[in-house]
């Protein structure tokens, strides 16, 4: 079965958390529209996303690949080059998460500092609240 990958982090443009729901193997995110339930399946939301993330990796994997070694403490050539690899493979990542979802963990992490994805009724993503960080360590909400 097919999980919702970013369940959790979808909400409405009323800021309201969308819930999701499961029809046989389908996952579908479920948008409150003045009574009417709308069900938009969840793998076109969760693809917006991963693309709109794609895009800002794009380019960017060699410093993203030291830059993440070096936070888990193993900056050797080996762990750049697998670290590399997994963000050039994006479209095998994007699959094990539609399997497996994003880990209850990260998600309550990336509920803690913020993070939140807004959808319209057509179930197109509008806008993506990524917080961020400055180098003094201060959040700033992009």
């Amino acid at each position: 079965m097919k999980k919702a990958v970013f369940e959790g982090l979808v909400y409405d443009t009323d800021d309201r958390p969308m819930e999701v729901r499961y029809i046989g193997n389908e996952a579908f995110y479920v948008l409150d529209d003045h009574g009417f339930l709308r069900h938009i399946p969840s793998e076109e939301v969760d693809r917006q996303i991963w693309d709109a993330f794609g895009h800002q990796i794009e380019g960017h994997e060699d410093l993203l690949s030291q830059k993440a070694a070096e936070m888990i403490g193993q900056d050797d050539i080996f762990t750049v080059a697998l670290i590399r690899q997994q963000l050039q493979n994006k479209e095998i990542q994007f699959e094990q998460l539609t399997n497996s979802g994003i880990p209850e963990e990260a998600r309550s992490y990336l509920n803690m500092i913020g993070f939140k994805i807004i959808v319209d009724y057509h179930g197109e993503v509008v806008e993506i609240h990524q917080p961020s960080f400055s180098a003094g360590g201060d959040e700033e909400d992009e």
